[in-house]
């Protein structure tokens, strides 16, 4: 697991000042990496029941309650989490595999990728390539990719001709927070953003 695994999950909370975002990382981790780690089990999608959840948290030393939860899914910033039915699971950035039962759509004619200096020669030679997830994430604008790659660094973006893609047989999808998910970026498909 990378450190962004369980970086990335910034949560505002304006109700009584409270801070959840430490909450939020923990369940972002759980539910995209290591369910394992509090001994629960996702089902094929990805989900897992609120109660559930909820008993292990407790069991494991981090009780939480469903307001709190409720909370925190409201709260994220890039709503990284879903509830549905007293479910909930996380809506991409999975480690574990899953099949988020998204139907594929029809990407914008470009999408955006995030990244730093470090890894671009690699990059612009073997395409982007999910590094440990299920997917590549891709974003709609420009800002969202620059926020991506400043985790790491200085920001490099990169430019994807998802049009192109697409039409070349390349599937997507994108997720519940409106990421944009493919298996892998080929290097004929991307290029440097101009600064």
């Amino acid at each position: 697991m990378g450190d962004d695994a369980v970086s990335d999950d910034a949560v505002s909370d304006d109700v009584g000042g409270e801070d959840l975002v430490r909450d939020s990382k923990f369940l972002s981790y759980v539910l995209r990496h290591r369910p394992d780690r509090i001994g629960i089990t996702l089902d094929d999608a990805g989900w897992v029941p609120v109660d559930t959840l909820l008993a292990a948290l407790a069991v494991h030393g981090r009780p939480l309650d469903r307001a709190r939860v409720d909370r925190i899914v409201a709260g994220t910033d890039k709503k990284r989490l879903e509830l549905r039915g007293g479910r909930i699971r996380a809506a991409q950035g999975h480690s574990v595999p899953v099949d988020l039962q998204l139907e594929p759509l029809t990407p914008p004619e470009v999408l955006f990728h995030g990244t730093v200096e470090r890894f671009l020669a690699q990059i612009l030679v073997q395409g982007l390539r999910p590094q440990g997830r299920t997917h590549v994430h891709l974003s709609a604008d420009v800002g969202t990719a620059r926020t991506v790659g400043a985790r790491r660094g200085r920001p490099v973006v990169l430019i994807i001709a998802a049009g192109r893609m697409h039409a070349a047989g390349h599937a997507f999808v994108r997720a519940a927070n409106g990421v944009w998910l493919t298996e892998e970026v080929p290097a004929q498909y991307l290029t440097r953003s101009p600064e």
